[in-house]
């Protein structure tokens, strides 16, 4: 079958779906708000009494495939705007009344009908319920805001998983099962990383073991500045609500910000580190000979985000950036892109990720400043990608509200898209602030200013690599490079702890299990913590001056003298900085 057919399966479904909800709970008062087609399947709003359960889903799948063998005629039915009004009206139906109340009065309301149940739809539908005879698996529930405002009621979404052929639906409950694995809220509580706390909503606890590897990604980067000319800095957290309104942001955003009086006066906790630069910039003279310069800040931000739409750590209330921001004059803007995408590329490949799009984003229909310079600024980041050399996407209207930018989506082992990087080029933020650098002639010129994140979000990235490798982390960012288990502590541990000594000398992360447990059970909960490596030290490894090395994932172990052990854990914690960029 085509595409277009999929869909209209796939609509006539949600219709089906909900006609089974309605026949299974008749006394629940349930009201329909929306059922739309995804990607892989569909979903119904639904308001009710009842609380669904994990139980009822089979029930409405039952019921659905009732109803399809009644052989019921799918009928489309016209009505005027009043007449539907009050024909939803007498059926209860509040959420349809409220969504044909926003329809021009002129515009003809179209409805589908299949036995005892109608429906507000333009269609199209298939002409007999006998016709969906497809492969559907009901799915979940999820909490929705009615049209997406936190301050309306709650609904029930149910989601359906819905494909032409077994197979397909196969692959596609086998990847939901895969990301259920991956997700990284339980691998986060699994592994001790982080959890989040009532107290702070949205804003992650780090564990030892997650601030390490928090921590490691931020070393990671300062690395990688050495050796593109970055400078790190420092700045203030809070700063008077006058800077926001000069940088145009308490115009633009300041829904997402907090405020609070200090001195009868209003400050804003930062959501950015990119005004606190301005002013730096602003506050010496500069010659092009000191350009570009590279500005980076790890400083922690805050922004607002409704409830409804934070998500474990891939969107939060407190994060900090890989943030930088580079001035620069006109004519070295494509030179500084290049060495940018150079950069971009070249982390994500050490990351294992392959796969990257690259997008362009042009204004926004919100936009600060004029066309012109919004024209020269586009012509500049497309200039720029062009002489780069890597195919891009263009993304109308997606800009940010001072300037055009290049957004990087990486996708993951599952074969998502995520959006990481973002190189911003802003003629805007120079203007506000009245930024000036001194030519080779002697005169003033404004520079052009760069906003630039490679991993973007820390904590967005820590949820999404950790997905990506399920939780097991390469040898350089693993928490616990290794685990000794001495069999017996009697006869072996003394020499695990000289073992481990001489590793710690090194700077490796070498943990001994000396507990009181069997080797299976260890063994058990190695593997379960996604440890790199287990050494197992027994008669055998004392009297040859090896270990018995088994990695993670590994079914079987292989004896290695303890110097080939060192070599091979050195050479793989090398991997702190990308092959390329090694000295």
């Amino acid at each position: 079958m085509a595409h277009q057919d999929l869909e209209t399966i796939r609509h006539s479904s949600a219709h089906l779906m909900a006609q089974a909800i309605e026949r299974l709970w008749p006394e629940s008062h349930v009201q329909f708000g929306v059922g739309p087609t995804i990607e892989n399947g569909f979903y119904y709003d639904v308001e009710m009494d009842y609380r669904l359960t994990e139980e009822d889903l089979k029930k409405i799948e039952t019921k659905m495939k009732e109803i399809i063998k009644e052989k019921l005629p799918v009928e489309r039915v016209v009505m005027k705007r009043n007449e539907a009004i009050e024909f939803f009206k007498k059926k209860g139906q509040a959420l349809k009344v409220e969504l044909i109340s926003a329809i021009p009065e002129n515009e003809e309301i179209s409805c589908y009908q299949q036995g005892e149940f109608i429906d507000l739809c333009r269609g199209p539908h298939v002409e007999n319920t006998s016709e969906l005879t497809f492969y559907f698996k009901i799915l979940h529930t999820a909490g929705a805001y009615w049209r997406g405002d936190s301050n309306r009621q709650m609904l029930q979404r149910v989601y359906a998983a819905c494909f032409l052929n077994k197979e397909d639906l196969k692959e596609h409950l086998h990847f939901l099962e895969e990301a259920k694995k991956r997700d990284h809220r339980k691998l986060g509580k699994e592994l001790e990383l982080f959890h989040f706390e009532g107290v702070a909503p949205a804003s992650p606890f780090f564990m030892p073991k997650g601030a390490f590897v928090y921590n490691s990604m931020i070393e990671f980067m300062r690395r990688i500045y050495k050796k593109f000319d970055y400078s790190e800095v420092i700045t203030p957290q809070i700063l008077d609500s006058d800077l926001w309104h000069t940088s145009g942001h308490y115009e633009h955003y300041k829904d997402n910000m907090y405020f609070s009086n200090i001195d009868e006066k209003e400050y804003a906790v930062k959501p950015m580190n990119c005004p606190c630069h301005m002013l730096m910039f602003k506050h010496y003279r500069y010659s092009y000979r000191d350009l570009p310069l590279r500005y980076a800040d790890f400083g922690r931000l805050h922004r607002y985000e409704k409830a409804g739409a934070v998500a474990g750590l891939t969107r939060v209330r407190t994060f900090c950036q890989d943030d930088a921001h580079i001035f620069l004059p006109m004519d070295k803007i494509q030179a500084e892109i290049k060495d940018l995408m150079n950069m971009f590329f070249i982390c994500y490949a050490h990351f294992g990720f392959n796969k990257v799009k690259v997008n362009l984003s042009t204004r926004p229909e919100k936009k600060s400043g004029d066309d012109a310079t919004w024209d020269k600024a586009e012509s500049a980041l497309k200039g720029a990608l062009d002489q780069s050399g890597h195919e891009y996407h263009i993304k109308e209207g997606d800009g940010a509200f001072y300037g055009p930018k290049i957004d990087i989506e990486i996708a993951d082992a599952l074969n998502r898209y995520h959006q990481l990087g973002t190189i911003q080029l802003d003629f805007q933020l120079p203007e506000r602030f009245d930024l000036t650098y001194t030519t080779a002639e002697g005169s003033e010129e404004r520079p052009v200013v760069i906003h630039r994140a490679l991993l973007g979000s820390l904590e967005r990235f820590f949820g999404v690599y950790l997905e990506h490798v399920g939780g097991a982390f390469p040898f350089w960012l693993a928490p616990n490079q290794a685990t000794i288990v001495p069999v017996n502590n009697d006869l072996h541990l003394a020499f695990a702890q000289k073992i481990k000594a001489r590793f710690d000398k090194l700077g490796l992360r070498i943990h001994i299990d000396d507990r009181n447990e069997s080797m299976g059970y260890k063994t058990r909960q190695i593997q379960k913590g996604k440890i790199p490596f287990m050494l197992v030290i027994g008669d055998r490894e004392m009297e040859t001056n090896t270990l018995s090395v088994r990695g993670y994932g590994q079914a079987n172990s292989e004896t290695l003298s303890v110097d080939d052990v060192e070599k091979k854990f050195l050479e793989l914690d090398l991997e702190k900085m990308p092959a390329p960029l090694r000295d």
